[in-house]
């Protein structure tokens, strides 16, 4: 089951108890007549708000947004934490230090997808995974069976601010305590409007931005609301619901957990061979992963006549040989975009291939290596401060 956030979308709503799902503690600042939730790791997150998501793209590429994000940390603390993720993620979690992010991925026995996020080191008996969609606190305790660990929900709400303008802004928030020196996928304690709060380097949009993690109920939500909205109008940012973020991480080559992913895929197959360490002793899913095809089946794929949604087909002559897991109109390469996840791997960047969309319209399409465009990821990692033009 995905998380899809394509247009038609937008209206195959249906009535639900709001108890049913965890409510956001700055539903207060940002609730609309026009909102269109979704669910995401059992919280409600706003994928519309009737804004222009192109107008909204825009600013998020130029100056900033805020974005009320669902993504949902899950607390591993206790003597045994570093042993017990050594066996539940794929990368080597001894040598990672505090203050440090790493990208992880979770595998079943069958060497599977079974979750994406990134984890982040406290202390040696302390360690927050910020898990994407799906039940993966369930995951951890089914596996805590003879390791000395506590798994809970630290009730953290995540906001993210993106964009060109979010360093100036999250200086002005920290009076000068986070800067351009704070590399990329590091994090740390900051004070923001008189809180003592997590934040990191990170984000969903490949755009320079941090992500701003509440403290549970410790948390005043509002004024730490009120605090960020003031200290980012100077910089033109403004709140958007996650449909700008859609275009831009799937340009940016970010994958979403069950949308794109999920078990019936390997990290191989998904391109994310590099966040699997082999060497690093039994994990989850280790040994099925031994025996598996290293090659890749997901790419993207460009269509200069349409947008890609879910459900196309990729056909080679006649035969289907994948199919689209999402897509979006790409406002800066001016092309549908989407991305293929085929049915074998081989080398299929640069093929010229057809796209049979559920219309059952077919259009010429080519594929690409992800992601779309800024390979080096110099927007992010902040070498590229340029402002892109509207054209």
């Amino acid at each position: 089951m995905g998380n899809l956030q394509e247009e038609s979308d937008l209206n195959k709503t249906i009535k639900i108890s709001a108890r049913r799902f965890e409510e956001s503690p700055y539903i207060e600042r940002t609730d609309s007549p026009k909102m269109v939730r979704g669910v995401y790791a059992g919280r409600y997150f706003p994928i519309s708000i009737g804004e222009d998501a192109i107008e909204k793209y825009w600013l998020l590429r130029q100056k900033a947004l805020i974005f009320d994000v669902p993504e949902k940390p899950v607390e591993i603390s206790g003597k045994d934490a570093i042993p017990f993720l050594e066996k539940i993620l794929t990368r080597k979690i001894s040598s990672i230090k505090e203050g440090r992010g790493y990208y992880s991925l979770a595998c079943t026995p069958q060497g599977g997808i079974f979750m994406d996020g990134v984890i982040f080191k406290f202390s040696d008996n302390k360690f927050w995974y910020v898990q994407a969609d799906g039940p993966f606190e369930d995951w951890l305790l089914a596996h805590s069976e003879n390791f000395d660990v506590k798994i809970s929900d630290p009730k953290s709400r995540v906001l993210q601010i993106q964009g060109p303008a979010s360093i100036d802004i999250m200086k002005k928030a920290s009076k000068g305590g986070i800067d351009e020196s704070m590399p990329y996928f590091r994090s740390g304690f900051f004070n923001l409007g008189g809180q003592d709060l997590y934040v990191s380097r990170t984000g969903f949009t490949n755009e320079l931005g941090f992500e701003i993690y509440s403290d549970g109920y410790k948390t005043d939500h509002l004024a730490l609301w009120d605090h960020l909205i003031e200290c980012g109008k100077p910089y033109g940012m403004e709140l958007s619901s996650s449909r700008a973020m859609t275009i831009r991480r799937i340009e940016g080559g970010i994958f979403g957990n069950l949308t794109d992913i999920d078990t019936s895929m390997t990290p191989f197959e998904a391109g994310l061979g590099f966040f699997v360490n082999m060497d690093k002793g039994d994990f989850i899913g280790r040994e099925a992963l031994s025996k598996k095809n290293k090659g890749t089946c997901l790419f993207g794929v460009t269509c200069a006549t349409d947008t890609p949604t879910s459900g196309s087909k990729v056909m080679e002559g006649d035969n289907i040989i994948g199919h689209i897991t999402a897509g979006v109109p790409s406002p800066t390469l001016k092309l549908g975009i989407g991305y293929v996840r085929f049915y074998e791997p081989k080398e299929w960047p640069g093929k010229k291939l057809k796209l049979k969309l559920p219309n059952g319209k077919i259009h010429d399409c080519n594929v690409v290596k992800l992601p779309f465009f800024d390979h080096d990821k110099k927007i992010v990692k902040g070498l590229d401060r340029s402002i892109p033009k509207r054209t």
